[in-house]
């Protein structure tokens, strides 16, 4: 908008850009295009960014291999939603327990908690089926 930045705000401003870029190579439906959008991304970002693109494309390969799976669970499998969501319920339910008396009782609510999510899932897998 023709306002000059302050170094704090150009920092801030530079990480979103390349955060957004980042990102936007996992949006990718095919894996071609994906590698394609992470050899743009290094060729952006490369010269102003070298540690960032470093630590970034370290390893990159690996994170690509959701692509074998179909793509309609491509965005179940990207992201760490469903097992934020599980650990989260399950710190739930422990903290209702208290203290677990030994590590089977512990591994008896880890079990029933993914039961349950299992359950509900089939729930409305069965609905939207229907």
């Amino acid at each position: 908008m023709g306002q000059t930045l302050t170094s704090a705000e150009a920092r801030q401003h530079r990480r979103f850009e390349i955060i957004s870029d980042a990102y936007a190579i996992y949006e990718s439906d095919l894996e071609s295009d994906a590698q394609l959008r992470l050899q743009d991304f290094q060729e952006k970002w490369q010269l102003l960014e070298p540690d960032a693109v470093c630590t970034f494309t370290k390893d990159v390969q690996l994170t690509f291999s959701f692509y074998q799976f179909d793509s309609d669970l491509h965005h179940h499998i990207r992201t760490t939603n469903h097992l934020d969501r599980l650990f989260r319920e399950f710190r739930t339910k422990s903290d209702e327990i208290g203290a677990f008396p030994n590590e089977t009782s512990c591994l008896t609510l880890f079990w029933l908690v993914v039961e349950r999510d299992h359950a509900k899932h089939d729930r409305r897998s069965s609905a939207n089926n229907s």
